[in-house]
């Protein structure tokens, strides 16, 4: 660290030679990335043109794939080129996009979509009579490679982050104390972040050499805000991360990035919104200002009404579709322990009105009079809730149940019942709820889930902290589409058994 405080020292205020002279920061890793998704993209359209072509005429070559006059291994070649064409001028492998978040899967829709729409309108002025079929494999097949590819680069990149520590932009935070505390810590919190906090400017008086952030280490920091040039050379970062402070208004903030452009390094401003998903920020300029307006949580009308019909169509389908295993494990835990098959326990729902929350019985009969007996033991941290990884009241039967996530499926009836949704916080007991602060009450303004950000995000691993976050991080920003990716996820949560127990 001393090394790294002189070298601040000699480039705290860097002269115009020296900022001349600083290579470009963009991360290597970017750079790579980028590249090599230009070869992804190429094996993508030319699979899904190739592919539309072999299953709609049987062939790839000129004379068995001419139909009515339209030689379409040309037209094939033509779609793919413009297809990458779009995919570049869409901008879709931009370094401040790829890697993480949902842009770089729109960037690469919005791309398809254009040159479909295209081609369609084309035959269509031109009366070019380019066979349906051949589009309707295309466009389909594209998006599905595409995004799949990507998928799996974007896996890779997760991976060599989260077990190597590469693919890793350094971010120089400023601020003031507790902002960068908070900051740096939301950053360390995510294993698989593309971000790692590498040094801080601290608002106010210099003092300090560095900064503990409890469950991160120790920052070095380097000053306040009018030593960020200096920070920035010292520390080797490619990104500053401007939050809350004092003393850098917006002019100040103009001058920064001015000064950073020609650093080469990325200017991120955190507005210090916690817990926010994107659909709910909207960027408005106003009178040159630009303001970023939230939006209200909505909990009621369509969005209401689209959950409350999905609610129904997968409960009842699971339902159906999973009767013999119910049948299967009513019979085993029925042969194996006594007592009944359904455990039946009562929880809090939507508004704090108490529900009889139903679930296979996993443990033995009147395991919840043991629990005073047991309470010194309690894995949960933060006290709350009440967990044991070898709990000694469940059975054989029930662990295996509980081990696959087996045990709640009775719930869906719970869901149809108006009870419970699909996708939702987690039901808490009334001994939970009589302990909630009027922050964690928020969780009861919707429907308890079966599953929810809880569940894949590590279940009963998560301390009381993380499960109020995620639960509330839900209530501020659900919606269909989310609901539809956590379903998914928890599938990979259930089969990987992560925090089963």
């Amino acid at each position: 660290m001393t090394a790294v405080n002189d070298r601040f020292e000699a480039s705290a205020k860097p002269d115009a030679h020296v900022i001349a002279s600083v290579p470009s920061r963009l991360p290597a890793w970017q750079r790579g990335y980028a590249t090599r998704l230009i070869l992804v993209d190429v094996v993508g359209v030319l699979l899904a043109v190739g592919l539309a072509q072999w299953l709609r005429f049987g062939g790839l070559t000129g004379e068995v794939a001419t139909h009515r006059f339209i030689d379409y291994p040309s037209v094939s070649v033509a779609i793919a080129a413009s297809w990458l064409f779009a995919l570049s001028i869409n901008h879709s492998r931009s370094p401040r996009i790829i890697g993480s978040g949902a842009e770089e899967y729109r960037r690469v829709l919005l791309a398809t979509l254009t040159v479909f729409g295209g081609v369609a309108i084309g035959s269509m002025l031109f009366k070019l009579d380019i066979a349906r079929g051949y589009l309707m494999i295309a466009l389909p097949a594209g998006i599905a490679f595409l995004i799949l590819f990507r998928w799996i680069a974007r896996r890779a990149v997760g991976r060599a982050r989260a077990k190597y520590g590469r693919c890793i932009t350094r971010v120089l935070v400023v601020g003031n104390a507790t902002a960068v505390l908070d900051l740096t810590k939301s950053l360390a919190r995510d294993s698989g972040s593309e971000y790692e906090v590498v040094g801080a400017c601290i608002s106010g008086p210099a003092g300090r050499s560095e900064i503990d952030v409890p469950g991160v280490g120790s920052i070095p920091t380097f000053g306040n805000e009018s030593h960020v040039a200096g920070a920035v050379i010292a520390t080797n970062s490619q990104a500053v991360a401007v939050t809350a402070t004092e003393r850098l208004d917006g002019r100040g903030i103009r001058d920064l990035s001015w000064e950073l452009e020609k650093l080469d390094v990325d200017l991120l401003v955190a507005p210090g919104v916690v817990d926010v998903a994107g659909p709910r920020l909207q960027m408005r300029p106003v009178a040159g200002l630009p303001l970023i307006h939230v939006e209200k949580p909505q909990y009621h009308g369509a969005k209401r009404f689209e959950k409350r019909l999905f609610d129904i169509a997968f409960s009842s389908a699971v339902l159906l579709c999973g009767l013999p295993i119910l049948l299967a494990v009513a019979i085993a835990i029925k042969l194996t322990s006594k007592g009944p098959i359904f455990y039946r326990s009562e929880r809090i729902g939507i508004n704090g009105q108490a529900f009889e929350m139903i679930k296979f019985r996993t443990m033995v009969e009147d395991a919840d009079k043991m629990v005073d007996e047991l309470v010194a033991m309690n894995d949960s941290d933060g006290g709350v809730l009440f967990k044991m990884k070898s709990d000694p009241r469940v059975t054989r039967v029930g662990a295996f149940l509980r081990k696959f996530s087996i045990d709640e499926l009775p719930q869906f009836i719970n869901v149809l019942k108006r009870d419970m949704s699909v996708v939702g916080p987690r039901p808490p007991l009334a001994r939970e709820v009589k302990s909630y602060d009027d922050y964690a009450k928020k969780r009861l303004l919707v429907k308890p889930g079966i599953t929810g950000l809880w569940q894949v995000s590590g279940r009963s691993d998560l301390s009381w902290e993380d499960s109020v976050r995620l639960d509330l991080f839900y209530v501020e920003n659900w919606s269909m589409i989310s609901d539809l990716l956590i379903a998914v996820k928890t599938l990979k949560a259930v089969f990987s058994h992560s925090g089963a127990y």
